[in-house]
């Protein structure tokens, strides 16, 4: 590389490792849809992990020095139907927002979901480019109810 010596190079190497991007859980059964939330945000800079039901978000969740700074989580799995795991993942990491998923919300759904503190519901199908500025916000938000 012409023109940037290498005692500049490790200070830039230093600060790029040290950078901390977000991390997003995906908790969604259908695979399609759990690979194109997480490509999405990947391709926005988001670090993903993802789970396909209730059981494997909340080992993800519950990580001894893990973090996860937001969770997109659909309303109905194949071990969770109800806002039950919403309230679990509250109580768990109340600063960790939740954004709930769902073709099926009704707006009771909704009501009891913000009850629960769900940051947002999303209903599907959705735009998935309206996800980046809304993970944003909602990470921005430290797990208060937007609307």
């Amino acid at each position: 590389m012409a023109g940037i010596s290498a005692s500049r190079v490790g200070p830039l190497l230093e600060l790029q490792t040290a950078v901390r991007y977000p991390t997003v859980l995906i908790v969604d059964d259908e695979p399609l849809t759990r690979w194109s939330v997480s490509e999405t945000l990947a391709d926005s800079g988001y670090e993903v992990t993802e789970a396909a039901d209730a059981q494997s978000a909340l080992r993800a969740i519950a990580i001894p020095g893990g973090r996860t700074d937001a969770v997109l989580l659909d309303l109905c799995l194949p071990d969770s139907r109800d806002l039950t795991l919403l309230s679990v993942i509250r109580d768990i990491s109340p600063e960790t927002p939740v954004i709930l998923m769902t073709a099926h919300g009704t707006d009771s759904v909704i009501e009891e979901a913000r009850t629960r503190g769900a940051f947002m519901t999303l209903h599907k199908p959705f735009d998935m480019s309206a996800l980046p500025p809304l993970v944003a916000a909602a990470v921005a938000s430290g797990g208060d109810y937007f609307g």
